[in-house]
């Protein structure tokens, strides 16, 4: 199947749909794949013959490995999708919760780090099944002088404990996926060789389930109400990104190369070593 979209490569397996991410060089969440990914999920949403969407990356090394920092300078890029976002969400929120409310079952295959926004991302999808020695869930925002905005506090708050969310938000540390797998961030943490095998076998295995089972199982097992700690991460997100620390980080790090491949595979290092002028 040829693609419409600029940022994704999409694939239909009878009830199974392949979106495999494919933003070179290193799969910046931008203002092109928001939308893109916004519009997909919107024209499945009533395709009742599609069960299950598997979510992957082209980039070998990277699954989403953030937002586009680069944006701190375009304010204005996400204003035409900002009207799409629903009332009390932000526009980074509105994606994982489209997500997070998609009819059909979203499995993440990670194969590579997925930081910020990406690892908000993974964790509102339905399932998440990581590659042993490749993948890595960061959430990163603290070295840019803020906190997730997309969802991730609230995400983290579902998936584990309080001290191990506070040490994934403030650590901004690369966990692994054996760890993540641990902590309940992730389903399981699986040899490289054998995680498309296990991916595909499930997915296929829930595609060929009796009509309304899994409308069934979302309807018993719903999403949880998060609209109150949305606002309450907007507004702690909000408050520090219109602080000049945050801009001076995010701006330093850019010139320090965090977002060329050979850069964001040492983010955390390079971030680190900025120290901002004004708190």
């Amino acid at each position: 199947m040829v693609s419409e979209y600029k940022t994704l490569r999409i694939r239909r397996d009878g009830g199974i749909s392949h979106v495999t991410l494919d933003s070179p060089p290193v799969n910046v969440l931008g203002v092109q794949m928001f939308a893109d990914l916004h519009d997909y999920l919107t024209k499945v949403r009533e395709d009742e013959t599609l069960k299950v969407i598997i979510f992957d990356s082209a980039v070998p090394d990277f699954f989403i490995a953030h937002v586009d920092m680069s944006l701190i300078d375009q304010p204005q890029a996400f204003d035409a999708l900002l009207a799409l976002a629903p009332e009390g969400l932000n526009i980074f929120q509105a994606l994982g919760e489209m997500l997070r409310h998609q009819p059909q079952v979203t499995i993440v295959k990670l194969e590579g780090q997925a930081r910020g926004g990406g690892a908000e991302f993974v964790a509102a999808a339905d399932m998440c099944f990581a590659a042993i020695g490749k993948a890595g869930l960061s959430q990163c925002e603290a070295l840019m002088g803020i906190v997730p905005g997309g969802g991730g506090t609230q995400y983290l708050a579902q998936k584990m404990t309080r001290n191990r969310a506070l040490e994934v938000v403030l650590g901004a540390d690369v966990i692994d996926a054996e760890t993540a797998a641990a902590w309940g961030w992730i389903n399981r943490a699986l040899p490289p060789e054998t995680l498309t095998e296990h991916v595909e076998r499930i997915a296929k295995n829930i595609a060929n389930l009796a009509d309304g089972v899994i409308s069934a199982a979302k309807s018993a097992l719903p999403a949880a109400d998060l609209a109150s700690g949305m606002l309450t991460e907007h507004a702690a997100w909000a408050g520090l990104f219109s602080r000049p620390a945050a801009a001076e980080l995010i701006r330093g790090g850019l010139r320090l190369g965090a977002q060329t491949p050979g850069g964001e595979a040492q983010l955390e290092t390079i971030m680190r070593s900025l120290k901002p002028t004004v708190r």
